[in-house]
């Protein structure tokens, strides 16, 4: 893995999004794609959140949405630079610091795992960016604010990548868009038409279509990063994913919180991994607990757990020339299913829902709060190719506020993953009507289900009226949403 990586989050809050607004604007207009994540002040009840019927699943949140806030919001555009023999992005980060207008719940698991991870709580209540939710009252679609830029985001008809998202769509809708229709049907027709270009999961792709040994955000984005530069490092005549990112000056420094995380070249593999955060990446006793969380670690592990079995497999096919068991760990499902096999004397969580409230990502579902999302971007990704052997000249650092957890910053290991396995399809050029992967166009990861959400709008099913409203303003009207005191 690379020595170092440092990528710059924009920090966007009341007293700065004006200035800020026009290149928001163009970095969502001129993307290829858009990578989000979200902070929650909750989620609610977490047995209702994994209810056998997805009907009723979708009821829970939409409780959970009308009832609680997001916090922040993430946003990670990526633009492929046509004029680089290989597939390289131009990537600008926001991180968003938002404060809901009205009441709303915000549970003391949430408080304490954010604070834990650097979220401070007084610049957010002191310069948080106002919103209202449900429907637009008054002016709020005009001017400067969150609703506008939603509008933004749906106009530039980009495809929006998540991880685990149905619960980040739901929360968005509620916040920026209109008030939740009743029905989950009614819902997906209108995501449907909200994202024409297709919304991605990276939670579906990492455990459908890259099969990954777990997939929650920080080992998939960590797994990809190795896998990439493995890549390189084996002069492959493949293309392979590198990065950019904009040169930042003068007053814009103030604003960037530079993210870095150094990878440990000294670990000890004797280390005994906590079994339960090596499968969902959440434990009960978060720091408190005397295992290992170390993500660089769980992989060398199971990288070593599967060369293994592969060198036992091909012993025993020689010996008796048949087809070797199958691997137990080689996908995220039969990782969860080994460990509860193991379990000790810990109790197997709900689910991974449980993530976005109590650490990380345990359903992914609440990546809005998943721990230690530490990025490392492969060797030189600033302006070099990753192949080089010079670090990237690191700017003047502005400290982190504890921890790399943002949302900002788990938007871009989102769209990291999802270049990673866009690469993979064989894809040379960019289409703009062809899907980016088409095995997981409008297919969003349900936790304890074999299939996924399909975002489709059933010919049985038809749009909400607030739906139809937003729609007709959004596209029937070509109005230019305007800074505030402007012409």
């Amino acid at each position: 893995m690379s020595s170092s990586m440092i990528v710059p989050v924009i920090d966007v809050q009341g007293n700065n999004f004006k200035e800020l607004w026009a290149a928001m604007v163009i970095a969502v207009r001129t993307s290829s794609f858009i990578a989000i994540d979200t902070e929650l002040s909750g989620l609610g009840s977490r047995k209702a959140l994994l209810a056998e019927s997805i009907e009723d699943r979708y009821k829970a949140i939409c409780q959970a949405a009308r009832t609680r806030s997001i916090l922040s919001l993430g946003l990670a555009c990526y633009k492929k630079l046509d004029d680089k023999a290989d597939r390289t992005y131009l990537v600008q980060v926001y991180n968003l610091t938002l404060l809901c207008s009205e009441e709303y719940i915000i549970e003391p698991q949430s408080v304490q795992f954010l604070v834990q991870h650097g979220f401070d709580f007084n610049k957010q209540y002191a310069e948080g960016i106002s919103y209202y939710k449900g429907n637009d009252k008054g002016g709020d679609a005009h001017g400067v604010n969150m609703r506008s830029l939603f509008v933004e985001l749906l106009r530039a008809n980009k495809p929006l990548v998540v991880h685990n998202g149905l619960i980040d769509m739901v929360f968005l809708y509620q916040c920026f868009y209109a008030h939740l229709p009743d029905r989950l049907d009614t819902f997906i027709a209108d995501l449907s038409q909200m994202f024409p270009s297709g919304i991605y999961d990276t939670k579906y792709a990492t455990e459908y279509e890259l099969r990954f040994t777990a997939s929650y955000l920080e080992y998939a984005y960590k797994k990809c990063k190795l896998e990439n530069s493995k890549a390189i490092a084996g002069g492959g005549n493949g293309s392979h994913v590198f990065l950019e990112f904009c040169k930042y000056t003068g007053n814009m420094q103030s604003y960037i919180d530079y993210r870095s995380c150094l990878d440990n070249q000294n670990r000890d593999g004797a280390l005994n991994i906590c079994v339960q955060f090596s499968a969902y990446g959440w434990c009960p006793n978060g720091s408190q607990c005397s295992m290992s969380h170390d993500t660089d670690l769980i992989i060398q592990q199971d990288e070593k757990i599967r060369e293994d079995k592969r060198k036992k497999r091909k012993r025993k096919n020689k010996k008796k020339g048949s087809q070797g068991p199958t691997e137990t760990c080689s996908s995220p499902q039969g990782k969860r299913s080994h460990f509860e096999e193991t379990e000790l004397d810990q109790a197997v969580p709900i689910s991974e829902h449980q993530d976005k409230t109590a650490s990380s990502e345990a359903t992914d579902a609440t990546h809005a709060f998943e721990p230690g999302k530490a990025a490392s971007k492969s060797a030189n990704e600033e302006s070099q190719p990753e192949a080089s052997s010079e670090a990237p000249v690191r700017p003047k650092e502005k400290k982190a506020e504890g921890g790399t957890h943002r949302a900002g910053f788990d938007a871009f290991m989102t769209g990291y993953i999802f270049a990673y396995a866009r690469n993979l399809t064989g894809e040379t050029e960019e289409s703009s009507t062809a899907p980016f992967i088409p095995a997981c166009l409008n297919k969003l990861f349900l936790s304890g289900k074999s299939v996924p959400l399909h975002v489709t709008k059933s010919t049985f099913s038809k749009s909400s009226k607030a739906h139809v409203h937003k729609m007709d303003y959004i596209w029937g009207k070509n109005i230019v949403v305007k800074p505030e005191g402007t012409a």
